[in-house]
């Protein structure tokens, strides 16, 4: 008789199905949770991951409008309750939200299909800060700022020329690193359906380094 063990892993790929506002927020000791409303509500169920900003988190309730509890697919589904522990509002934005914020939206990705983006696994690294926004007549470039650890460079949280690396859960293409920063241009398009289009000089954002330059990195180490 053979046994067949599957490991199953949530996974993304940086492609923003929308942004999703934050109607409400509530602290519970040292857990926050958040509720937000969005298009693709009434095709949630509780215990469904979802990649808020990039950073991935778990459906605990579907709300009407009143604030009840419904139950999934509800025809009365307005709004769904995630709740972040204290790990994940250090090591992202979500200590900004407030009611009103808007947020990057992506449901897991399904296996049957093409990967747009690339590999996001929606376990935020750190965050960075927006230190310019340069309108270029059609697009925008934007650099990011972040602390630069040598020993986990080492170990991939890095960026490198034309890698890959998600802000805010958009998977974008690296321009022009250094130690510490980063640039990336945005399409109309992605400007206007994500939350970059308020995303200013001194914005907080979310990143993810490349899951594919960490492995490497960790491999190398052993050779």
């Amino acid at each position: 008789m053979q046994i067949i063990f599957y490991s199953l892993y949530i996974m993304f790929s940086g492609i923003v199905e929308e942004f999703a506002k934050v109607v409400d927020v509530h602290r519970d000791r040292e857990n926050v949770d958040f509720t937000l409303t969005c298009s693709f509500v009434k095709e949630l169920k509780v215990d469904q991951s979802v990649a808020h900003n990039g950073v991935c988190l778990t459906v605990v309730r579907i709300l009407d409008k009143e604030g009840h509890v419904v139950a999934p697919y509800s025809d009365d589904a307005y709004a769904y309750v995630v709740t972040a522990m204290k790990e994940t509002m250090i090591r992202s934005n979500l200590g900004d939200w407030v009611v009103g914020t808007e947020v990057n939206v992506e449901r897991s990705m399904m296996m049957n299909g093409r990967l747009d983006g690339h590999i996001v696994q929606g376990h935020v690294d750190q965050t960075a800060t927006c230190v310019a926004k340069v309108d270029q007549q059609g697009s925008y470039t934007y650099r990011f700022l972040y602390a630069f650890d040598p020993e986990m460079a080492k170990r991939g949280y890095v960026t490198v020329d034309k890698g890959s690396v998600t802000v805010n859960g958009v998977s974008l293409t690296v321009c022009n690193p250094t130690d510490d920063t980063f640039e990336v241009n945005i399409i109309p398009y992605t400007y206007d359906n994500t939350n970059f289009h308020a995303i200013e000089v001194g914005t907080r954002v979310n990143i993810e380094f490349d899951i594919i330059g960490k492995y490497i990195s960790r491999m190398t180490a052993y050779l």
